[in-house]
């Protein structure tokens, strides 16, 4: 059976990080691709199996654990991985979409330095990820967590001799850590709190009990957890670090965004699902930072003109739409979406890197235009991700986000009305990156478009199975008003079954209102796509006469509403100057006591040594004057 050997899926990546590092650098650049390549090829194909192997079992028995070793003894706290469908089902988005980046990465990356280097990142990256996504326990999902946040330092710092990418990665480092310190206390208290264990499954079976008794333990439990996510799937307030993660490489964007990072703040509240039921408070304060923060990023999106930054926008937007289905209770939709969105904005961030690799490293849309003319595959793959992003019906977009709609909708209608607003935003600043790039007139210099070329096969086939993936993944998740079963609601059932809220499990008898409000996104976003048509297209002057007339309004907008700025007034600047009192104080009071008693002794010593001079006679000398003292003192 493959799932007793479910330990080698994150080792095989492992062992190509190990070699890599050890001898890349003097290995051919095909060695190397063979290397990090094979390695996550054969981590996908185990991943395969092992999916089938749990499909064979009964619904109930689709349950596996993998014990490797013991690994902190007094704690029995033990090494070891959890097959189940949720993990099943993150195995194969990581090690697929992850297998398909790295492929691209052959032809993005074979001019660069530090092609080793780059690969050797990647297979740490995918290696870590995996022991997050199999992790039994809390603190071996723990060790894959920080394991994704050291990586993406080094990979959003890959250009290290730049300064800003240097910055962005310091600057997802410490953000992270941030959110990381919240999970670190949430961990505690869920082991003080829950049996004394940190086994998952353990946990969750003593979590009804110990809600019974004390509600705000469970509620403070899920809070800190989620605190975590906030920083991994950059939700408000730790969201910042995304944007500028697009310093690096475009592969490592699509790799951070789609399949891996970015995700797994997601995949740990559905894998605690059965905590968070068990706090109400908790999932609302979920939902409102969700829809918060894909209403925020969909209107950033707005006016950003780098290619990648609107695509890491809408990364934050869709990331607040799973953690909307998460609040109101619907995991299953979440984790859906997690799929599709892994297919279309794997692609288009790959898309996005064809288009900068053509124009030789240019990101500003305002210095593009009629792309399609001369990029036409990459532009057909580009518009499979972009109508599945924006829900046009029958992508996989379309099956994923009504979903999420239909069930915020049952938890709340006040939830569905600001999750179509964000959906109507996403059609619109996704139609205009594509005017921008494609429909638009070319805004290029003669010499680039003179230039421009496709990319190579190793480029275009990831694009094209993604293309593909964006267009009708979605049909493993139809909705079961249409055919009266879903297959990937089927297939989550014994994770979710029980946990699942109200909202996600309403009746499915009627289906007049899903089919109703079904049809209702499905025109906000069409009428989004016509309204960006209109502006971007049509009638382009239009958004330049609107934002002259906005004025700081569009500037506050493009600005990011200055939020960087405000952190680092109320936050970066105190720390800057109590750092600098403290170093003052440290050169001052402490480093002025130690050389006080140093230059003491020194003075001590200078006026000692001119008694000790070595001469017998001196020292006869001073012990008579000394005794003639002491006998004059007592006589007297």
């Amino acid at each position: 059976m493959v799932m007793q050997s479910l330990w080698l899926i994150p080792l095989l990546p492992a062992l190509g990080f190990v070699a890599l590092g050890l001898a890349g650098a003097r290995l051919p650049k095909k060695a190397v691709s063979i290397i990090a390549c094979g390695t996550v090829l054969a981590s996908f194909v185990l991943s395969i199996l092992c999916f089938f192997e749990l499909q064979a079992l009964p619904p109930e028995h689709r349950h596996h654990v993998d014990l490797v070793a013991q690994w902190i003894g007094p704690l029995e706290l033990d090494w070891a991985f959890l097959l189940d469908p949720l993990s099943s089902l993150m195995l194969l988005i990581v090690t697929g979409v992850g297998f398909l980046i790295h492929v691209y990465s052959i032809g993005y990356m074979w001019d660069e330095a530090g092609y080793a280097r780059y690969f050797c990142y990647l297979n740490l990256f995918m290696a870590m990820m995996l022991v997050l996504v199999l992790g039994s326990s809390l603190p071996v999902l723990f060790v894959g967590w920080e394991g994704v946040g050291l990586c993406s330092y080094l990979l959003i710092g890959y250009y290290y001799n730049k300064v800003d990418c240097a910055d962005a990665g310091r600057k997802a480092f410490i953000v992270n850590r941030i959110g990381d310190t919240s999970f670190i206390f949430g961990m505690l208290l869920a082991w003080q709190a829950l049996g004394g264990t940190f086994d998952i499954a353990t946990m969750l079976a003593s979590a009804p009990t110990v809600a019974a008794e004390s509600p705000w333990i469970v509620t403070a439990i899920a809070l800190l957890l989620f605190g975590g996510a906030c920083g991994k799937s950059a939700q408000i307030p730790l969201y910042i670090w995304l944007p500028d993660a697009m310093a690096g490489p475009t592969p490592v964007s699509a790799l951070i965004h789609a399949a891996t990072m970015v995700t797994a703040g997601v995949y740990m509240v559905c894998r605690m699902a059965p905590l968070y039921v068990l706090a109400p408070y908790a999932m609302l304060v979920v939902a409102i930072v969700g829809v918060t923060t894909a209403l925020l990023a969909g209107v950033i999106g707005l006016a950003q003109n780098d290619i990648k930054k609107v695509l890491a926008y809408s990364t934050i937007s869709q990331l607040g739409y799973m953690f909307v289905a998460a609040g109101a209770g619907a995991f299953g939709a979440a984790m859906f979406h997690v799929t599709t969105h892994a297919f279309f904005k794997a692609l288009m961030f790959l898309a996005s890197g064809a288009v900068i690799h053509a124009l030789h490293g240019e990101q500003d849309m305002q210095k593009m235009g009629g792309l399609r003319r001369h990029l036409p595959r990459t532009f057909l793959c580009f518009a499979a991700g972009w109508v599945a992003i924006t829900g046009v019906p029958l992508t996989s977009g379309f099956f994923s986000k009504d979903e999420i709609l239909y069930k915020a909708f049952l938890s709340n209608p006040a939830l569905w009305a600001l999750g179509v607003a964000g959906a109507a935003l996403t059609a619109l600043y996704m139609t205009r990156l594509m005017a921008l790039t494609f429909f638009s007139p070319s805004r290029m210099s003669h010499d680039t478009e003179h230039h421009i070329h496709e990319v190579p096969p190793s480029m275009l086939w990831p694009l094209v199975i993604l293309a593909v993936l964006s267009l009708t993944g979605g049909l493993i998740g139809m909705p079961a008003s249409w055919f009266g079963h879903s297959p990937f609601e089927s297939w989550l059932a014994p994770v979710f079954e029980g946990p699942e809220s109200v909202a996600a499990v309403a009746d499915h008898g009627e289906h007049g209102p899903e089919m109703l409000l079904m049809a209702i996104s499905s025109l906000v976003a069409i009428a989004g796509i016509g309204l960006g048509w209109f502006f971007w297209v049509t009638r382009p002057d239009l958004p330049r006469a609107i934002a002259q007339r906005a004025g700081p309004v569009y500037e506050l907008v493009r600005d990011k509403f200055y939020v960087d700025e405000l952190y680092e007034l109320i936050i970066l600047r105190p720390f800057y100057f109590t750092a600098r009192m403290k170093a003052r104080f440290d050169e001052t009071v402490v480093d002025g006591a130690v050389n006080m008693v140093g230059g003491a002794m020194e003075v001590t010593g200078n006026v000692l040594k001119l008694f000790h001079n070595g001469f017998v006679r001196n020292y006869a000398l001073i012990y008579l004057m000394g005794a003639t003292a002491i006998f004059w003192y007592l006589l007297s």
